[in-house]
């Protein structure tokens, strides 16, 4: 134990070491020199010069290396950057000793001007040899290199990353860090000095950096600012320290999502969690994209029992895995089976009722119209008839901002949705819908398409060059989901605040800049049947702001039920005329066939 705490590395000892090392090295290097100069033979007369050198030369020395940081420098992690600054230091160390020797010659004489440039070049030589020494020793049989790194950030977990650097837990050599904060700038992080942020140019040239490894929280327009910053700079590896495990940090690499995530300011969780605990949520769709999120935020608020209801059986069993056993329930059935619908419903009287099931593929509703009004329409009002039925507190519509003067059948059969959920007299239960765009990542959507062609080395496929797309990670659109369902009273439609829109052909060239790869274009392959070149969230400019900004509430016209009805239930009977009729529901529907 005694022997284990004398050899543990520390500050005090690395300095002390590397001290008593180098006034070594310098006493013998100038003995070494004067032996050179005289054939291995000095004479008296020039004795006394030499311990006249060793006596003003090596304290100059040594402070010049406390000024250049060169004691702080961790021994394994000596590289170019560091011999650098004894190089500098040397060449600084011995021009004053000359300067010294030319102003009083006289005391130094006789002295031989020749040992100044062999001193330099054996103590350069013995000194650098030191100090590499070790990470010759530990590299010789390691194939993984430590890269050269800057960490953004000044915190707590930039001290981690360098003590998990030291210990080889990761393949990173942390040299410097990069900060905002005055107080820290400057200042010395388990020996590594802390930039400003404005001097990442000089900062990475200089020290020859490789890697850039991020502590601290940043915006996601900072972050995308940075990115491009690094990527213009010729830094590809670029990785994120997301969470700490026993004390380990886990590195990630920059994904899309994190830039282009808008996350909401105004996520009131006490809200939300006042809505979902203690009681009985009904999730269809649950083991889709925002099914399976919504069923993980419900068990999060504390949901008294999660009834998840998915047709797909992969799908079903993925989530349920995820899931408590002893407050969920999977039910796999489709929605469009009334009588079996309705017997879950009857067995546990759910409180909340959030539909997700739908399907959304815009080309596939177009080759399948009749399973597309089925599925979307005819299976939302089957839960939606239930819950009334049943006298379930309130249901949840999740809709699309493709229902917003639909150009395709997808975004048509979800209007359809939208207007029988507001008109269709609800008794006390209260029926809500919710909008919102593309979320990031869902499965189906553009960016798992141009992940896996970028993964098999094809061009990107990108249908327009103009067209634009509203994006919103899942579990923050998720969680707006259920704040938007804590304030409604029935009868509304909520339309989440997505930010600004991306152009798909911006979002291409980012994730091709993300792979690092140089050999993957964009096709442009032209509109698909039924898809527009932008989305839109809003009806009307009468739409009106709750108290939250990311959420707002938009105003449905008048329709009559009994006339929306017959027309649902021609939907029904027809097989032919389809998009007609949807249109006769739906007037601005405007389909774009090609």
């Amino acid at each position: 134990m005694l022997k284990d705490t004398l050899f543990q590395p520390t500050q005090i000892k690395r300095v002390l070491f590397f001290l008593i090392f180098d006034i070594v090295i310098s006493i013998a290097t100038i003995s070494l020199s004067y032996l050179l100069r005289f054939n291995f033979h000095i004479p008296q007369n020039f004795l006394d010069s030499m311990f006249n050198m060793m006596l003003f030369f090596i304290p100059i020395k040594i402070l010049l290396f406390f000024i250049f940081k060169i004691y702080f420098i961790a021994w394994r992690y000596f590289g170019l950057a560091e011999y650098r600054k004894i190089i500098f230091a040397h060449i600084i160390a011995y021009s004053i000793f000359a300067i010294i020797f030319l102003l009083f010659k006289e005391y130094f004489h006789p002295f031989p001007r020749s040992v100044i440039a062999i001193d330099l070049f054996l103590s350069l030589f013995f000194i650098g040899f030191i100090r590499i020494s070790k990470r010759l020793y530990i590299e010789r049989d390691s194939p993984n290199i430590q890269k050269r790194t800057i960490i953004i950030g000044a915190n707590d977990r930039a001290v981690q990353i360098i003590k998990s650097a030291w210990s080889s837990e990761i393949p990173y050599q942390p040299i410097a860090l990069l900060s905002n904060d005055k107080n820290v700038i400057g200042t010395y992080f388990s020996n590594l000095r802390v930039y400003h942020k404005n001097n990442i140019d000089s900062v990475i040239n200089e020290l020859d950096i490789e890697a850039v490894i991020i502590v601290e929280k940043l915006s996601q327009k900072e972050l995308d600012t940075l990115f491009s910053k690094l990527n213009s700079l010729g830094i590809n590896e670029i990785k994120i320290a997301q969470i700490f495990q026993d004390n380990k940090p886990k590195l990630e690499d920059i994904s899309i999502e994190d830039l282009l995530a808008r996350k909401p300011k105004d996520l009131d969780k006490e809200t939300i969690a006042n809505f979902i605990k203690d009681k009985v949520v009904m999730i269809t769709g649950a083991g889709g994209s925002i099914g399976s999120e919504i069923s993980r935020q419900v068990e999060i608020f504390g949901a008294k029992m999660i009834i998840l209801v998915d047709n797909s059986e992969f799908n079903l069993y993925s989530i349920n895995e995820e899931i408590d056993k002893s407050k969920s329930v999977a039910i796999m059935q489709n929605i469009k089976e009334r009588s079996m619908l309705e017997k879950s419903f009857k067995l546990y009287n759910p409180e909340i009722v959030i539909h997700a099931a739908a399907y959304k593929h815009v080309p596939l509703c177009e080759e399948n119209i009749k399973e597309a009004i089925n599925n979307n329409i005819i299976g939302t009002k089957n839960v939606i008839d239930l819950s009334i039925k049943y006298s379930a507190k309130k249901v949840v519509l999740i809709s699309t901002d493709k229902a917003v003067r639909p150009t395709n059948i997808m975004g048509t059969t979800k209007r359809v949705c939208e207007l029988y959920a507001h008109t269709v007299p609800s008794k006390d239960t209260e029926i809500v819908a919710v909008r919102f765009g593309n979320v990031l990542g869902s499965s189906g959507s553009v960016i798992p398409k141009f992940k896996s062609q970028i993964a098999k080395g094809e061009d990107i496929t990108v249908t327009h060059k103009d067209i634009t797309r509203y994006f919103m990670l899942i579990p923050e659109a998720c969680q707006l989901v259920l704040q938007s369902a804590s304030i409604a009273k029935g009868g509304e439609l909520f339309i989440l605040d997505m930010g600004e829109p991306i152009k798909i052909y911006d979002l291409a060239k980012k994730m091709i800049e993300l792979s690092g790869r140089d050999d993957i274009k964009i096709k442009i392959t032209g509109l698909r049947k039924g898809e527009k070149l932008y989305e839109e969230l809003l009806i009307n400019d009468a739409d009106l702001k709750t108290k939250y900004s990311s959420i707002m509430v938009s105003s449905n016209p008048p329709v009559n039920y009994s006339e929306l009805i017959k027309k649902i239930d021609r939907l029904i009977q027809e097989e032919e005329n389809l998009p007609k009729l949807l249109k006769d529901i739906v007037p601005e529907f405007n389909h774009q066939r090609s």
